[in-house]
Order: C-alpha cells, then structure tokens, then sequence
C-alpha cells in the first residue's frame, strides 16, 4: 500500500512541485505524491525547471494546480513547504511543515541549494515512511 502525500505551497510553482518530483523519483514504490496551490501560477518557475533538469527530472510539461483539481480529497500526509501564514492548509492524518526557502526570484544558484535541501527532506520522508510497520 502507498501513502498519499500532499506537497503545499501557494503558487505551485516551485518547492512544492520539486517535492512531488522528488517523491515520486525517490520514494514511488511508497508514495503516491501530489502537489497543489492556493492560488496557482500560470507555469512552473523555469529555473525551477531548469534545476531539476540538471538531476535528471524533467517537469517542464507540469502545470500548477490547485486544491479543485486534486483527485483525492483527504491524504495521509501533506506537508507545507515553508511559506508562512500564506500557506493553505489541507486536511490529512498528519501534518509536516518543511521551512524551506521560496526559488522565486532567486538565481540559478540559490534554487540548485533549494533543491538539495527539498531532495534532503524528501529522502528523509521516504525513509521515514518505509520504517513505518504498518500502514
């Protein structure tokens, strides 16, 4: 069985859709990762995009989303990926916050940071969820 993650930020364009990449590369065989906005943007941040690229994950064809266009609608997890008092709230089993710096706006250099603290946190998600014992 999987676990249902929810990976929240307000625009999904950034942290939340490098989460749900990662998730998904890292962790398939355990998650089912998803990912969602408040108020999505109109396309992923193209550094974002840019930056995964260069770890081998292509998400240039995603699109942000919101909580409408989500196919399940109570998770076991969402995680909330640091964006303060801004951050929607989603119901689930259980609730993590990740404080992790929002990419946009950021260069090159600052999101390849990003995106190792965000592989860091969803390596250790995963290893988390399969240390579990039962579901």
């Amino acid at each position: 069985m999987k676990y249902n993650v929810l990976f929240l930020c307000v625009e999904n364009a950034g942290r939340s859709q490098m989460a749900e990449a990662f998730a998904r590369e890292l962790g398939g065989d355990i998650i089912n990762p998803y990912s969602a906005g408040s108020r999505p943007a109109n396309e992923i941040n193209p550094t974002v995009v840019k930056c995964m690229e260069e770890v081998g994950i292509k998400i240039q064809n995603r699109k942000p989303k919101g909580f409408d266009e989500l196919d399940i609608k109570v998770f076991d997890f969402v995680v909330n990926m640091g964006c303060g008092d801004d951050c929607p709230f989603y119901p689930s089993r259980a609730y993590v916050s990740w404080d992790v710096p929002d990419p946009k706006g950021k260069s090159v250099e600052e999101v390849r940071v990003i995106r190792e603290i965000i592989r860091e946190k969803v390596t250790e998600l995963v290893r988390h969820l399969r240390s579990l014992d039962t579901y």
